[in-house]
């Protein structure tokens, strides 16, 4: 009797890797969660030191915190390793209070997109219902934002994300001929106070619901941004928008159906003043440029919004001059998720 060659190793382990990818991002949920990273930002710590000002009860906190070591977000101290303190990573993205805090995602995908995922062959197989998106979709922002603490979680998420496409935008779209610009869907202010920020000349108004008027009002007086960047409350699908030179939208078009994204260009179309440009950042897909991680994440936001259509660079372009504008610039930018950049003018 002979057998069949065994495939090489190789194979079977990066598939081995794969079905246990969770393992990696369960670590760093579960250190976000407990405030590790806070705790080490004043100095090194040993087991025992932890164990006890995080509450760990289980045998496996060492192994745990040497998980963290291997994954390059602990280190030891001046190589002892019965001590552990932040990496030079950790301590830039994941300590509170760091400019490029990225812990308000993370605790987001651990208490929310972990566990839409956890159902993705529910979703698959039975529709919108699986998906999670009564919870978690556009829908729910009003019920999330009456209570000011769960809104200040889902602000952190869209911080984190908001953070890097500002710099982008500050350095791609040419602001020179433009002195004010409306942020749809500008949550607390994120994104809008930092353009503010990298262009003196500009003022912002951002446009969302009332519930996030107190948390935008925090964030600009903590960036001494006062009678430059303001909000305004309404539904952007139905009330007035501000007039303004410039608009600025994002991650907010697909998660409405294509009869309302289109009228909401034209609506945005009507209140641009004339030569006033159009900013849309979003993920869209190109077949040139396909990754991994382009398709997984317009799968988790299509998971989230309770979807399952994503638009091309081509569909964004027709739908913006559609509307009426003039396509002067398309291009991907180096944020976060990869997003696509549009910059249109009002013809």
């Amino acid at each position: 009797m002979t057998t069949s060659p065994l495939a090489p190793v190789d194979q079977a382990r990066s598939l081995l890797l794969l079905n246990t990818a969770y393992h990696q991002a369960k670590i760093l949920h579960t250190a976000v969660e407990l405030g590790l990273f806070e705790r080490l930002a004043g100095g090194s710590a040993t087991v025992e030191e932890l164990r006890q000002k995080l509450s760990l009860a289980h045998p496996l906190a060492a192994e745990f915190l040497n998980a963290l070591v291997a994954l390059g977000l602990l280190e030891a101290e001046d190589g002892d390793p019965r001590r552990y303190r932040n990496s030079a990573t950790a301590a830039a993205f994941l300590v509170p209070g760091s400019s490029e805090y990225l812990g308000g995602s993370i605790l987001q995908h651990a208490r929310k997109h972990y566990h839409v995922w956890a159902g993705l062959t529910t979703a698959l197989r039975e529709g919108e219902a699986g998906s999670g998106a009564e919870a978690h979709g556009p829908e729910a922002y009003p019920q999330h934002y009456a209570d000011l603490d769960r809104a200040r979680q889902i602000m952190a998420h869209f911080d984190t994300f908001t953070t890097f496409t500002a710099d982008e935008l500050a350095r791609r779209v040419d602001w020179a001929p433009y002195r004010s610009f409306v942020d749809i869907g500008g949550a607390r202010g994120n994104l809008a106070t930092r353009l503010a920020l990298a262009h003196p000349h500009l003022s912002g108004t951002v446009f969302d619901l009332p519930a996030l008027a107190p948390l935008c009002a925090e964030l600009v007086t903590d960036r001494g941004l006062d009678g430059r960047v303001r909000f305004q409350g309404g539904d952007f699908l139905t009330d007035p928008l501000p007039a303004a030179d410039a608009v600025v939208i994002g991650h907010v078009l697909p998660d409405w159906p294509v009869p309302q994204q289109r009228a909401l260009l034209r609506r945005i179309h009507d209140a641009l003043r004339p030569g006033g440009a159009l900013v849309i950042y979003d993920l869209m897909t190109d077949p040139a440029s396909e990754t991994v991680h382009d398709i997984l994440q317009r799968l988790n936001h299509g998971l989230i919004r309770g979807d399952s259509s994503s638009s091309s660079v081509a569909e964004y372009r027709s739908s913006v001059e559609e509307a009426g504008f003039t396509v002067r610039q398309a291009e991907r930018i180096d944020n976060l998720l990869g997003d696509w950049l549009i910059v249109a003018i009002k013809s």
